[in-house]
């Protein structure tokens, strides 16, 4: 019988690894309560009609690379439900805003989100089918505020304090503005007009795009085809006032926070239901693939899945790739050792079995990282396994547990002691060596 493992495009995280994973949600989940966010959790499967009205029909993401499947007709009059694995979350989010009405409140809502998404991509270092993003969305009715820039720049501010606290430097933002509906209709016929001349020489997705979505063309990532994507005319020619007036206030907005930003005129992001502004950080450790998260702004996105008037703007990060990040910022935590205990309890004999579990019970309520040995093992066998797993070893024999009094090895300093069981959290807690 083959060895099963894991799928394609998939991967076990496991220690140490995922203490990193937590540190950056632990962080992530500090940084936006600091910013009034409350968490949301969405199904991670959707009606697929929910993406096919929302990221748009003709990206890649929903022609090429969802998960979709016909589920069960609960009646043989019934017809089958067709549902999705989440490619992203924000539609789900809106969706969740919609159907729960959160717009009556007339507050905004902003909320955050920790969870994985799915994509049938080709897999590759920092892309994978099943990969976790984290992100967050400011959502809700115009008289909350919701299209005001500020919002813009405040949730831009916010990812570069979080980019910081988690000691990522020179990252870099990508700024951009695709306008409103109407300045990218009007942008797609002149950039449809551009193509026409130049479509039969770029890739055959490309030569769909300008029939059926030319500003996808601009998303495309074929080598050959970037010094045709150079010439073309720039959305920002197209913008009409009131998308200047706005992105102009953002940017004046993140210079008054000292927040850097580039503007990339060609940055146009990969799903349709962006408008104005749009963003990217980026960050070099990343090769060329480097992009760390995205997102933008989205005020017609509610409406487009039958929920009321509701802008709103929003982000994603990769975990998978900021973890990379991290990891060759501190390039040793990937080799590191796993999580030390602070101390190993080796009870010498199985009757001492009970006893060493009530004690470790003990310690670890008082906060003490605590490995608990077995009494079948012998002594030598006790200290390899507490040298491997912990800083400390206590030996709970006979006599230690009548006299009440214990022996501590510390395996940094090859010190050994004896403590009383009512001072063993407290010798525990300092540093190794002492």
């Amino acid at each position: 019988m083959p060895t099963l493992k894991a799928v394609r495009g998939t991967r076990d995280l496991l220690p140490p690894e995922t203490a990193l994973w937590n540190r950056i949600e632990t962080t992530a989940r500090q940084v936006f309560a600091r910013y009034n966010f409350g968490e949301i959790r969405t199904p991670i499967f959707e009606d697929t009609s929910l993406f096919a009205r929302s990221v748009g029909e003709e990206t890649d993401i929903v022609s090429k690379e969802m998960y979709t499947w016909e589920d069960r007709a609960r009646a043989q009059s019934e017809k089958p439900q067709s549902l999705t694995l989440r490619p992203e979350n924000t539609a789900g989010v809106v969706r969740a805003y919609i159907e729960h009405k959160l717009g009556e409140t007339g507050q905004l809502q902003k909320l955050y989100y920790i969870g994985p998404q799915f994509r049938r991509e080709r897999p590759q270092k920092g892309r994978y089918r099943q990969f976790w993003q984290i992100g967050a969305e400011v959502i809700g009715p115009p008289s909350a505020g919701s299209e005001s820039p500020l919002r813009d720049a405040e949730v831009l501010e916010m990812l570069a304090t979080l980019l910081d606290t988690l000691g990522i430097a020179g990252w870099t933002l990508e700024l951009n503005s695709v306008g409103s509906s109407a300045d990218r209709e009007r942008y797609n016929q002149v950039l449809r007009a551009a193509l026409v001349d130049v479509a039969p020489k770029m890739c055959v997705d490309c030569q769909r795009r300008v029939v059926t979505n030319p500003l996808r063309v601009l998303d495309c990532k074929v080598p050959e085809d970037q010094p045709i994507i150079e010439t073309l005319p720039k959305i920002g020619d197209s913008l009409g006032q009131d998308s200047k007036d706005h992105f102009a206030q953002v940017t004046a907005a993140l210079e008054a926070a000292g927040v850097p930003y580039h503007l990339n005129p060609r940055l146009v992001r990969g799903l349709d239901y962006y408008t104005r502004t749009t963003f990217e950080f980026t960050h070099g450790g990343l090769g060329a693939q480097n992009a760390l998260l995205g997102g933008g702004r989205y005020d017609g996105l509610s409406e487009a899945i039958g929920g009321p008037k509701a802008p709103g703007i929003g982000f994603a990060m990769g975990l998978d790739r900021l973890v990379l990040t991290l990891q060759a910022k501190e390039a040793d935590h990937s080799s590191a050792s796993p999580q030390v205990a602070d101390a190993y309890i080796a009870p010498l004999g199985e009757a001492l079995n009970a006893p060493a579990l009530t004690l470790a019970r003990e310690l670890r309520r008082a906060g003490l990282h605590i490995e608990l040995g077995d009494g079948s093992f012998r002594l030598k066998k006790s200290f390899e396994a507490a040298d491997k797993a912990a800083r400390r070893i206590v030996i709970l024999g006979e006599d230690e547990l009548q006299s009440g009094i214990l022996t501590v090895k510390d395996f940094a300093s090859g010190i050994q002691t004896k403590v009383p069981c009512v001072e063993l959290a407290a010798h525990l807690a300092k540093p190794g060596g002492a």
